[in-house]
């Protein structure tokens, strides 16, 4: 029954799992370990790479910061960034800045349909703190496709909990466009 629910839905925490079953988080983690069933980050990060390896162009799924969960080639893109201890400072547990633009940037250059994105210009904008722990769900959309000055225009807005914590406007340049 539980490699059946996950197959059905692989987004599905041991939480919830154990909630369904009636039985402990640690029960399902040793039933998951037993069955050879990954934890849910690997398996978001297995669904999204079968998925997505197709479809991204610009760059190598593997340097994209964060896990692409959803993409549309010259619309939309999803990704996700569990904050943890190598993306914050040491002394109070906030999330380095550069890693939020770095979350965002490559998922600006994820979305362009073309073999040659680069980040032409960036407009940033840090809205609140990130902390360790915390899961960033950064939202990219390709605002305008300038076809005369090889030039898309993308807006990223990243969230915490719905809470919006990152935004940035990217202009990014490409070789040719492709619809």
């Amino acid at each position: 029954m539980l490699t059946e629910t996950i197959k059905e839905n692989p987004f599905i925490t041991d939480e919830e799992l154990a909630e369904k079953f009636t039985v402990s988080i640690q029960t399902i983690r040793l039933d998951r370990l037993e069955l050879s069933i990954p934890e849910l980050r690997e398996r978001i990060k297995n669904v999204a790479e079968k998925r997505f390896e197709d479809e991204v162009r610009s760059l190598p799924l593997e340097e994209v910061i964060g896990e692409i969960i959803d993409i549309e080639l010259d619309q939309s893109a999803i990704s996700i960034l569990d904050i943890k201890s190598e993306h914050v400072f040491r002394r109070n547990k906030i999330a380095r800045g550069h890693h939020l633009f770095a979350q965002a940037n490559s998922l600006a250059v994820a979305v362009i349909n073309d073999e040659l994105a680069l980040t032409a210009k960036a407009n940033i904008q840090f809205t609140r703190s990130v902390k360790e722990g915390e899961r960033v769900i950064a939202k990219a959309r390709v605002e305008k496709i300038d076809d005369d000055n090889g030039r898309t225009h993308v807006e990223v807005k990243s969230y915490v909990n719905n809470e919006l914590v990152f935004k940035g406007e990217f202009e990014m340049y490409r070789s040719k466009n492709e619809k």
